[in-house]
C-alpha cells in the first residue's frame, strides 16, 4: 500500500480556496493560488476531455459554471482552456495547468469524475500527466472501477474511495471497494461516525471528510476523522 499519511497533515480546500463562486470560483488556478497562499492541500475534480487530456472540472454540463450547454467531456482541452468560468479571468484548467501551477508547494487530492462505460484511458492519462511531478498526490474516486484500474496500473501514489453512506448494505459496498488494496478513504461528514469508518480507522487506513461548512461540523470531523475538506470558512492551516 502506498503511504498517505500526508493527506491528514493539513486542511484540505474543497475545489481550491474559493469563496462560493462570488469573485473566485470553484476548480480554478486563482482558487488553487489562494489555497497555496493560505497553506492548504488542494482537493480538486477530474474529468476526461475529449482530447484525452484530464481537465480539472466538477459537473458533466457546463451550464452552471460557464453558461454553455453541453457536455464537458464533448469539448478538448485547448478549446476548454478558452472557456470562461464565471465570467471571470478564469479558463477551465487542464490538469497539466494545475501541476504547473501548484510545483509541489502543497498536496494534492485529486477525485476522478468517471462515467461507467466511458473511461477508457481515464485512469492512464492520468498516471502518464502526473509522471514526473515533484510533488505529494493522492488519487480517489466514488467509482470503483477507475480505482481498480489506478491499482491495475500500479498508481505510484495513494488510491482511496470516495464515499458515503449509513447503511449496512452500503458498508458491504465500501469494504469490497477497499478490498482491492485502497490506501485511504474520503467519506460524508454528515454520515459520520459509523461502523465502516471505525474498522478502517482501526486498521491504519488515513480518512477525510467531506465536506466541511462551519467550524462546529469541523469539531465534528475532527472527533472521528483524521482530517477535514473544508469550503464556506478558514480553518487554522497546519503542516507536521
Amino acid at each position: 500500500m502506498a503511504d498517505a499519511s500526508f493527506i491528514t497533515r493539513r486542511p484540505v480546500a474543497h475545489r481550491g480556496l474559493h469563496d462560493g463562486n462570488k469573485a473566485v470560483w470553484e476548480n480554478t488556478l486563482s482558487a488553487f493560488e489562494a489555497a497555496i497562499a493560505g497553506g492548504y492541500a488542494i482537493e480538486c475534480d477530474l474529468q476526461y476531455a475529449s482530447d484525452a487530456e484530464p481537465v480539472v472540472f466538477h459537473d458533466d454540463d457546463m451550464e452552471s459554471l460557464c453558461n454553455i450547454k453541453g457536455d464537458v467531456r464533448e469539448k478538448t482541452s485547448g478549446e476548454l482552456g478558452l472557456i470562461s468560468i464565471g465570467g471571470t479571468k478564469d479558463k477551465v484548467p487542464s490538469l497539466k495547468a494545475l501541476l504547473k501551477l501548484v510545483k509541489g508547494r502543497v498536496p494534492l487530492v485529486l477525485e476522478l469524475k468517471g462515467r461507467e462505460g466511458d473511461d477508457e484511458g481515464f485512469a492512464s492519462a492520468v498516471l502518464e500527466t502526473l509522471d514526473g511531478y515533484e510533488g505529494e498526490v493522492a488519487l480517489m474516486s466514488f467509482d470503483v472501477w477507475l480505482l481498480e484500474e489506478l491499482k491495475a496500473l500500479e498508481s505510484p501514489y495513494p488510491v482511496g474511495l470516495t464515499a458515503e453512506g449509513v447503511k449496512e448494505s452500503d458498508f458491504d459496498i465500501h469494504r469490497k471497494a477497499m478490498a482491492h488494496g485502497l490506501d485511504f478513504i474520503s467519506y460524508n461528514v454528515m454520515h459520520l461516525p459509523n461502523a465502516f469508518v471505525s474498522e478502517q480507522k482501526a486498521r491504519g487506513i488515513p480518512v477525510i471528510s467531506w465536506t466541511v461548512r462551519t467550524p462546529e461540523l469541523k469539531a465534528h470531523s475532527d472527533a472521528h476523522v483524521d482530517q477535514i475538506t473544508f469550503e464556506g470558512f478558514t480553518p487554522e492551516a497546519s503542516a507536521a
